[in-house]
């Protein structure tokens, strides 16, 4: 069995994760850092040489490589949950963790990370994270077999949760 941590850019995900391989002995493995890896290019230039779509097709094969593997941590890309196949492979052998957090405390996290390229191109920074929460809100909904918020909440408190959920 792998845990899953999908959900919005900042909410948590690569924090919780190195948490959570710690605690367990479990490797931590980033969809889009072996993305990067196997491009030789940041995720901004992938998107501004290939486009989104392209991405979205490495997205998918690293989530189909990664879903093979066991007792795994998978620090997933916001837009994992965009194509049904990621979820459903996916899901194979994991549980997935919807990490939730508000618009305020998303911006205070990521700011302006010049390593996340703009998702809609011409919305202001909150504009955009509200627009792309409002149309990826259900999926992450559907997608979750555990919703857990991070507003004002340790990473220890998070981790605890998890490991509750799975132990269960």
């Amino acid at each position: 069995m792998n845990i899953v941590l999908v959900g919005y850019r900042g909410t948590g995900k690569s924090t919780v994760g190195k948490v959570l391989a710690a605690r367990l002995g479990w490797p931590l493995v980033s969809t889009d850092a072996e993305i990067v890896r196997g491009a030789g290019r940041s995720v901004p230039e992938i998107v501004a040489q290939h486009g989104w779509e392209h991405f979205r097709d490495l997205e998918s094969t690293v989530c189909r490589e990664f879903s093979a593997q066991d007792r795994l941590i998978i620090d997933t890309g916001g837009g994992a949950i965009l194509r049904q196949e990621n979820v459903a492979c996916l899901k194979k052998n994991g549980v997935l963790f919807w990490l939730t957090a508000s618009v305020a405390t998303i911006v205070s996290r990521i700011g302006r990370d010049t390593q996340r390229p703009s998702l809609t191109g011409t919305k202001s920074f909150v504009e955009e994270i509200e627009e792309v929460l409002a149309v990826r809100t259900p999926k992450y909904r559907e997608a979750a077999d555990h919703i857990v918020p991070t507003d004002g909440c340790a990473i220890n408190q998070i981790v605890e949760t998890i490991l509750s959920s799975v132990q269960r």
